[in-house]
Parts: structure tokens; sequence; C-alpha cells
């Protein structure tokens, strides 16, 4: 006989099956003992009845987080006994045989509730246990979801899944690097992708066209908020299109996944566009909350922020930076502004926002080799570091780059507001807390002095 889950038993009235899954709730009503049965589908009611006094004790031995499978026969509830506000409360089994599978010891947190009154590092230490709540298996299975009909959608406007390296090469832009040391090259490092920037843009010249990737990416930034130092996002790159027609597309395939997944969330198919200057004169955010009503999770509040700064002033570094990334293509009639007055030079980029979050960000790229080394030059970046970090870049473009886009959506943040959640750990299998740390794994972790004598290295902790 072989297993079914219990979403499937309605098919089965009166016959005979075998499930398997963990002990949820072991309750006795008179005589007659109950037992809710958990699966990745969702949970069914287990009967014991004294008469079988053998399988009646080995029920009643049974606790909850325990492993079992059983064989029995699927029935209707008797009258007085049916609960229509569950699955399967009108069905239960008459259990006629058990094998416990593994036994579990008292769980150190409570997994039956939500989870939200347990404190964070509890939850973070025992992970593989919090993951089992309901909650979060809704959470990571509308994940999956999300990313497959994402997926999908793409792949039939002709865009192809290509995985880029996750050990490349640090650069002086953006958040500091996770470095990883190489034990061949000794005193040499790869670094960990803040994004896939420059393959992406690298793929648009070896002629692709249309890119996409779930893309792990890495910062070593300070505590800050509501940040991981690893996290996932939806990274999209096209070939010969403009901003209007890019923002089409992802309106059409953000729309059509939300309808799929979240069909019970209420927004407009048509997303809202401003202005970055009008955006931030009317709300004092480039980032505003559209919603009519903030009490409804329901609703769902979109908004293109277009013509961007290209640069902004670092006080701290006293110089003008990037307020995307260097290789944002400037506004065509601004690009004499580079030479006599580069604040004003307006940015071919565009954020997409979401109930006061950016949920996505993207530009047009530059596409020739004079015009990004000009960028570079008016973000005073020496021309001995953009060769050595950049130079692989600068000569792609050399040959033959096409007019190209893209755009980047962090899943983790645009989840966590489509699931309600209050912070992205909700959304993420296995998260950091906020400082860093695994706590289930506990690392970081120190090496030993092998491996570390393996790498050409030597521990210098200042005190």
């Amino acid at each position: 006989m072989a297993r079914i889950l219990s979403k499937e038993i309605s098919e089965y009235v009166g016959k005979d099956i075998e499930l398997s899954g963990w002990v949820n709730v072991v309750r006795a009503h008179g005589k007659v003992l109950f037992l809710d049965l958990r699966d990745r589908s969702g949970i069914v009611q287990l009967v014991f009845i004294p008469s079988n006094k053998e399988l009646y004790s080995a029920a009643a031995e049974l606790r909850p987080e325990w492993v079992i499978s059983v064989s029995g026969t699927v029935n209707k509830r008797p009258n007085g006994m049916v609960n229509l506000n569950i699955a399967n409360g009108e069905l239960e089994i008459l259990v006629s045989h058990i094998h416990i599978e593994a036994k579990a010891k008292t769980t150190p947190i409570d997994v039956g509730g939500d989870g939200h009154e347990i404190g964070e590092e509890s939850r973070m230490k025992y992970r593989y246990l919090d993951l089992r709540r309901g909650r979060m298996q809704k959470n990571l299975r509308s994940r999956a979801t999300f990313i497959q009909t994402m997926r999908e959608l793409l792949v039939g406007h002709d865009f192809a899944e290509i995985e880029t390296p996750v050990l490349t090469r640090s650069t002086p832009e953006g958040a500091r690097d996770y470095l990883v040391p190489s034990r061949t090259e000794k005193g040499k490092f790869y670094a960990l992708p803040q994004s896939p920037q420059q393959y992406k843009q690298l793929l648009m010249v070896a002629g692709y066209e249309r890119y996409f990737q779930v893309a792990r990416c890495f910062r070593d930034e300070d505590t800050r908020g509501d940040r991981q130092p690893e996290f996932t996002q939806f990274d999209i790159e096209m070939s010969f299109i403009e901003e209007s027609e890019l923002m089409n597309l992802m309106e059409e395939v953000v729309v059509k996944t939300i309808e799929k997944t979240f069909p019970n969330k209420k927004f407009a198919k048509r997303f809202e566009i401003m202005n970055y200057a009008d955006v931030m004169a009317k709300y004092n955010s480039d980032k505003p909350d559209l919603r009519q009503d903030k009490n409804d999770p329901n609703e769902l509040a979109f908004l293109w922020v277009i013509h961007f700064p290209l640069f902004e002033k670092s006080e701290a570094e006293n110089r003008l930076v990037s307020m995307h990334h260097p290789f944002t293509a400037p506004e065509t009639n601004d690009i004499p502004l580079l030479d006599t007055d580069p604040s004003k030079v307006m940015a071919r980029a565009y954020d997409l926002v979401l109930n006061g979050y950016e949920v996505g960000g993207g530009s047009i790229r530059i596409n020739n080799r004079e015009l990004q080394e000009k960028v570079f030059e008016t973000l005073k970046i020496p021309k001995e570091i953009y060769e050595a970090q950049f130079g692989h870049l600068l000569e792609a473009l050399e040959y033959g780059a096409p007019a190209h886009g893209g755009i980047a959506l962090g899943l983790d943040r645009f989840l966590s507001i489509l699931l309600n959640e209050p912070n992205i750990r909700e959304v993420i299998a296995f998260p950091k807390t906020g400082d860093g740390r695994d706590l289930m794994m506990d690392a970081p972790s120190q090496v030993s002095k092998d491996q570390l004598d393996e790498l050409g290295l030597k521990i210098n902790i200042k005190q």
C-alpha cells in the first residue's frame, strides 16, 4: 500500500490507506483516543478504539512530534463531531496498524502556535523545529510557488535562466565584500558577489539578450534594521529595450504572479509612476506608502519612481557617489553635464516601491567604454583602480555591446510584505540574526591553525 497525503483522503472514503507524518496533538475523549497527524499537506484526525487493546496501548504511548506511519480506513465523522472550519473536518481515519518511525524528546520550543511569542534567539537556535509550525510551512511553500510562477512567466517571454559565479573578485563600490582566501594563490582573495551586476551585463554582450536568475547576494554590512548578510534577489536583464518596455514587462509578470499565488490581494493592475523630485517633494521619501487603508492586510500599492539623479553627495567622503551604481546610464541629453555640472545629471534608473518599501531597483546600463570611463572619472575613481577592478567589463564594451538594462527584485522583502510578516527572517528558511550570526550552526566560528596555515593566514585580533 502506497503512502498518501492527508489532503488526499477525501478520495478514499470507505477505503484503507497508509499515512505518515508527525504527531501533532494527542487527546482522549471518553474511552476513545484521538490523534492529529501532520504531514506536509495538512492535518488529519486518527481514531483509536479500546477494543483493539494492543493498538490502543501503543497509541496511548505516543507523544507530540513523534514520527509515525499508520494504516486505517477513511470514515466520515459522526454527527456532532464534524468541524467545517478546518480541512478534513468531516473525515477521520480508524487506525488498524501503527508503526513508530522515530521518537522525539520534548521540544525546547512550542511548534504548535505561530511562534511570535517566542524569543528570536530560541527560534533561530532550533530553527529546524521552528520551521515545523504551520505559519512557517505556509511561508516557505508560498515563497517556492511565487518563485516558480515568476520563473515560468519569464521563460514564456523567452528568457534564459543562467547561473553566475559565487566566487568572484572584490570591487571598490557598494557595501563591504565578504572575502574568501585562495589556498592555491596565497595572499589573494575571492569575494562573494553583492549582486550579479557585471556578469549579467557581460551576458548581454555575449548575445543572450534575455537573462534571469534567482541569485544569492552577500553584503558585509554593519547591523542595520531588517537586513541579512546573505539575501536573494530575482535578477533580470534585457537587451534592446527602453525603460518603459522593461517596466511594462515587469508589471505584467508581477501582476500575474501575485494573482496566481496571492489571489486575495487587492491592487491596481497598472502601477503609478512618479518622478524622484516629485515624490520627494510630496512625501519626503522616495518609497512612500500609497495604500488608501494601511490597516487592510490585503491591500497593495505599487509605485514606480523614475528620473533619479545619477549622483549624490557623500558628506563623509566629500565627493559624488553613484545613487544606484556606477554602471547606470545617464539621460542622453545630460551627458554633456558630466563635464560641467555632474550633480545635475539624471539617471535612466527606476525603483519599484510596494507599501512603503523598495522591493526592486534597476536601470538602463552604460554600453560603451568611453562613457563608462567618464562616469568612473566623475566619481574620482583613479584610472589604475578602475582598470584593475573593471578592466574586463570595459574591454567587453568594445566588442559590440547592445543597449541593455535590467532590474533586481528583493525576494525576501517582497514576500514578507505579501505574507504580512513583520520582517524578512520570517520568509527565509535559515536566516541570520540581526547581527549576522547563525545560532543553529554556531557561525561564524573559529577554524583550526592547520586550516589557517594552508591558506597562509594569521589571526590578528585587535584589543
